[in-house]
């Protein structure tokens, strides 16, 4: 028998959750055909969010023969037989994974994009404008499938009870245990819940612990805000950025049993810039490359690469500078007016005269006298360096000198 996931997989934009921006009777993917105007377009998103249920509905209503080709597994041979029947008709092309597509394939599959016989539909769980060759990208719209919220997970939950094998109930701690451990992807919640209907009879009713069973995990309580798996990560980024090794050690063990490393890393990456930041600026290229190791070799190794990534980041300097200056930068710019860009930073301006531009590297020490903020808040100041790391000590008496000898200049 076919997965569950499979079996109600949605037939109608209608029946698709979280994503009523693309297929509402006002989303483009619906407007697109109900004017019978059919555009090139990438769909991406992270995973289970429903980029290829949604690609396959719009294929299907259409009106044209449609095709699959997925560009990490199908070769040119294959995409040449499909468009050779453009000979005779147009058509439409799902390209899974298309930020894998090669560039011979590339190369062969424009020229049809470029007359209209063959309309794309990529699909990718990357972001498109890093990960897509930018002579596809720029032939196709862009539109994100967006990640889904509990609500739409708990939804298609509810509905899939409804086409089990068996008749059940869900206690309401089960659906938002289900909820929580899906990942916000339907096809994670819809497997939860099949799996755990195994577990129960005709009328049962499926209760928390029955998830806690299948997974054979000891998994957290929701009920307890403690152990809450945001509180986890607030715990784990505070306990790095007291300096406290044992506690961060602590909260990242209790992490690494849910099973979901990507969250991990994400909110490593932030701690190395956010906490430390330019007390150790390396840190940052320390951490991605161990957890790109980690994300390589998995679990169970890669709690002992995460482990030494962790006890180096709390046992290190710590500056928030960064982020202070960029928050402060923003808010000024969203609640104030700040001015014109100065003439000699601007583009236009130096192209029109570019006299007005004194090029830095022409004076002494690469430092001229100009200032490039704009005039209304030209004596702000952004960036106050912390003096308690080697590496933004040596920055903040780089500044010192830099503003000693912009002061002389101009005087």
């Amino acid at each position: 028998m076919k997965p569950l996931a499979y079996r109600i997989r949605p037939t109608e934009f209608s029946d698709v959750f979280g994503q009523d921006h693309l297929v509402s009777q006002d989303g483009v993917l619906s407007l697109m055909l109900k004017k019978e105007k059919l555009l090139s377009f990438i769909l991406y998103g992270p995973p289970g969010t429903g980029k290829t249920t949604i690609a396959t509905i719009f294929a299907e209503k259409a009106g044209h023969e449609f095709y699959f080709f997925n560009a990490s597994t199908d070769n040119k041979q294959r995409l040449k037989d499909i468009l050779d029947t453009t000979a005779y008709k147009d058509i439409l092309i799902v390209v899974d994974e298309i930020h894998r597509m090669k560039k011979d394939i590339q190369d062969y599959l424009l020229p049809f994009m470029e007359n209209g016989k063959a309309t794309v539909i990529g699909l990718t769980t990357l972001n498109p404008y890093q990960s897509v060759n930018p002579a596809i990208r720029s032939r196709c719209h862009l539109y994100e499938v967006k990640k889904l919220t509990d609500d739409a997970i708990e939804k298609a939950v509810l509905n899939g009870i409804h086409h089990l094998d068996i008749d059940i109930h869900i206690d309401q701690k089960a659906l938002t245990k289900i909820v929580k451990f899906s990942n916000h992807e339907v096809r994670t919640a819809l497997n939860i819940l099949e799996s755990a209907s195994l577990l129960l009879d005709d009328g049962d009713t499926l209760m928390s612990h029955h998830i806690d069973r299948i997974s054979g995990k000891k998994h957290l309580d929701l009920d307890d805000h403690e152990d809450h798996f945001y509180d986890l990560l607030s715990a784990l980024q505070k306990s790095i950025r007291g300096s406290d090794v044992d506690a961060s050690i602590h909260y990242l063990a209790r992490l690494l049993t849910l099973d979901d490393l990507l969250s991990i890393i994400r909110r490593l990456l932030v701690i190395a810039y956010e906490d430390i930041g330019l007390a150790n600026p390396m840190m940052g290229q320390k951490v991605l490359a161990a957890t790109e190791a980690a994300l390589k070799v998995g679990m169970p190794e890669a709690r002992i690469i995460l482990s030494t990534t962790v006890i180096d980041m709390a046992l290190s300097p710590k500056s928030n500078t960064g982020v202070i200056a960029i928050d402060e930068a923003l808010s000024d710019y969203e609640n104030e007016d700040c001015g014109v860009i100065p003439d000699h930073a601007s583009n236009r301006k130096i192209k029109l005269n570019p006299e007005i531009y004194h090029y830095p590297h022409n004076d002494d020490q690469s430092i001229n006298d100009q200032s490039y903020m704009p005039d209304k808040i030209k004596n702000k100041v952004y960036y106050h360096p912390k003096s308690e790391s080697a590496y933004e000590k040596a920055l903040s008496d780089r500044l010192k000198m830099i503003d000693q000898i912009k002061h002389k200049k101009r005087d």
